[in-house]
């Protein structure tokens, strides 16, 4: 409490220094509280707005939902549905005098399919990325399409490794090929084909009846699409019955079964170290996108859920091995990209086996061998309950069949297709392949005698420049391929040329061709490979079903596909693969890589690779599931 006097003093201060603090006061710039709250109700209302906004939408795509899910259930009624009695009882025929299936049950069911039964018919063996490619580049009205295949649906098989450890379900990447053929009216034929009979366009194919019962019948075609795929490798290496592939829904499956089943056995208190060890060991042959994207798969699911939801001691016991046969994994990517992938398994704990042969898998064990400094070859043991076989292709059996009908196809891992996707040796624009189970012709010399006649002008046998010029656009027609090797033209000329004497004679010309065959590259057994292959089949096909009447008005044969279309080019628009929550791109000269960034740019992209709108709902939601509760641990 202040005295008297010394308020007194206090007082006669302030009022000395009235002046000062009133200018002080006035120069203070002055904020209304009624600025502040005006500020704050409009933040308020809009807030509101969109909250109300945010509210309103959804219980207007809620109740949308619910309104469009009421109307699906509805009757129904189907009555006296017309089927041809050809449809019913077919006659038999062909060389095994089979069924010969010429009408199917649902040709007359209604005017558009009476319509479709009159048009050329057009059969695509397969269910994988060629054979869909095709089918979405086709229109409705060109053929009499039908779909033969062993399964019911087509797989997005770049993400087979996730559904093999729960990441994604497999409902998610699968889609009925009933589904994707409606638009076009097709037909689906649930059947494996196991034979041809080119000279009578008949396809042979093995249905299963509910009952188990094997029944062979013939389907006719005007044109056939083979787009059947591939098979693994085996490379000549015993025990691969001990092995998983990863190349069907099924693949994923059971792989999923044996590496729940792995840690459950791991996680019981009777279960031996030694033994532990062994189921906890995962074994990966081979080092391509595939058998790295499942590594790195299974090292997240230890990562994120194993750690979570199993004994400690599993994850401690944890371990992963990539065996590759070359220096490096992700050999077919930029150098960049191997080396990034190496560095991030070394991180990871994941131990990279290269240069190494796997000699044998049996139950228990996988025998490889290695070179040590000194040369000298060593053999190594790693005990394992879990093997993947990745490592190379090779022809399925249809595949192997149709070479065998051929004497031309030299091939030893597919069917040989020539620029336009033909069949080499069959009947002219009546069989394609495309995929994996096809090669394009790369040998140049195989055309040396119709190159020569094409442009050999004064007809003394030797080629001067003035005709090797004519004769290299003909080699681009018929080798594409070959263009890359063929820019220097008169170097290329010049080199061969032993004699000096301006020209080139056969045996010049053929040494000339023989090399720059050697040069080109197969292309790669990809998905995208497959797919440009497959939208340029289905856009070829759309454009000689238009011009039909033209091409016979001008009688041009069957098969004149040069009348319509340009030789098949393919282009390269880049590899992808996931390696552990980060991903890495191979585009061409440029490569991107790194972790979380990378990663969503990998989903995005097969994100929108899907084949429908379905697939890519549940695939975002299968996501989110995984990012918000995990992988689902069920072992079904």
């Amino acid at each position: 409490m202040l005295t008297a006097p010394r308020a007194s003093s206090q007082l006669t201060r302030c009022i000395r220094h009235r002046p000062l603090l009133l200018r002080t006061f006035a120069s203070t710039p002055k904020r209304p509280a009624s600025n502040y709250f005006k500020r704050t109700l409009t933040a308020a209302r809009y807030t509101g707005y969109f909250c109300l906004s945010a509210t309103v939408g959804v219980f207007a795509i809620g109740a949308g939902f619910f309104v469009h899910d009421a109307f699906t259930y509805n009757d129904k009624h189907v009555e006296r549905v017309p089927v041809s009695p050809l449809a019913l009882h077919p006659e038999r025929g062909g060389p095994k005098n089979l069924p010969v299936v010429r009408v199917l049950v649902d040709d007359e069911e209604d005017e558009e399919h009476k319509k479709l039964a009159t048009k050329p018919r057009l059969i695509i063996v397969g269910g994988g990325w060629g054979a869909m490619a095709t089918l979405q580049s086709l229109y409705a009205g060109d053929y009499h399409v039908t779909v033969v295949s062993s399964e019911t649906f087509t797989t997005f098989t770049p993400l087979l490794p996730s559904a093999a450890v729960g990441t994604v379900q497999v409902r998610s990447l699968i889609e009925p090929i009933r589904k994707v053929i409606a638009r076009l009216r097709g037909h689906f034929v649930q059947g494996k084909a196991v034979d041809l009979v080119m000279s009578e366009r008949l396809l042979e194919v093995e249905t299963v009846s509910s009952d188990g019962k094997k029944a062979n019948l013939y389907i006719p075609y005007d044109k056939l699409v083979i787009a059947v795929g591939s098979t693994s490798s085996t490379h000549g290496v015993p025990g691969l019955e001990h092995c998983f592939q990863l190349k069907t829904i099924a693949d994923a499956q059971n792989i999923r079964r044996r590496i729940m089943d792995n840690f459950e056995a791991a996680s019981l208190p009777t279960t031996t170290p030694e033994e532990r060890k062994r189921l906890l060991s995962f074994v990966v042959c081979g080092g391509g996108p595939t058998g790295v994207e499942t590594a790195a798969e299974i090292y997240d699911f230890c990562q994120e859920d194993i750690m979570a939801y199993y004994p400690k001691i599993c994850r401690e016991e944890v371990s992963i091995h990539v065996i590759q046969s070359r220096e490096h994994i992700l050999n077919t990517y930029s150098e960049a990209i191997s080396n990034y992938a190496e560095n991030k398994f070394s991180r990871d704990g994941v131990d990279l086996v290269t240069s190494a042969r796997v000699g044998a898998v049996t139950s228990d064990h996988v025998l490889y061998t290695v070179k040590d400094a000194e040369g000298n070859t060593q053999q190594h043991s790693i005990p394992s309950n879990f093997v993947l076989w990745s490592t190379g292709i090779a022809m399925n059996p249809f595949t192997e069949r149709v070479t065998s009908l051929l004497p031309n196809q030299v091939h030893k891992k597919a069917i040989e297709v020539d620029a336009h996707l033909r069949v080499k040796g069959a009947p002219r624009g009546t069989v394609y392949a495309i995929g994996d189970c096809s090669t394009i012709e790369t040998s140049v010399v195989s055309h040396l005698l119709d190159l020569v006649n094409e442009a050999d002008r004064n007809g003394d046998g030797k080629i001067d420049y003035a005709e090797w010029e004519i004769m290299i656009p003909r080699i681009k027609q018929r080798i594409p391929m070959a263009g890359d090797h063929l820019s220097e033209v008169k170097q290329l000329f010049d080199l061969y040329d032993s004699d000096a004497d301006n020209s080139l004679s056969l045996n010049e010309l053929t040494q000339l061709l023989i090399e720059i065959g050697n040069k080109i590259t197969s292309l790669p057994a990809t998905a995208q490979v497959a797919a440009q292959q497959g939208k340029y089949v289905g856009k070829k096909l759309h454009k000689l079903a238009r011009q039909r009447e033209v091409m016979e008005a001008n009688q041009l044969p069957d098969g004149a596909d040069e009348a319509v279309t340009k030789p098949f080019k393919y282009m390269h628009l880049g590899s992808l693969a996931y390696i552990g929550n980060a991903a890495v791109f191979d585009l061409g000269g440029h490569s991107f890589m790194g972790g979380l960034v990378a990663m969503y740019a990998w989903r995005s992209i097969y994100w929108n690779e899907q084949v429908s709108v379905r697939t890519r709902a549940l695939l975002m939601i299968d996501w989110v599931i995984r990012g918000v509760w995990g992988r689902d641990l069920s072992r079904l």
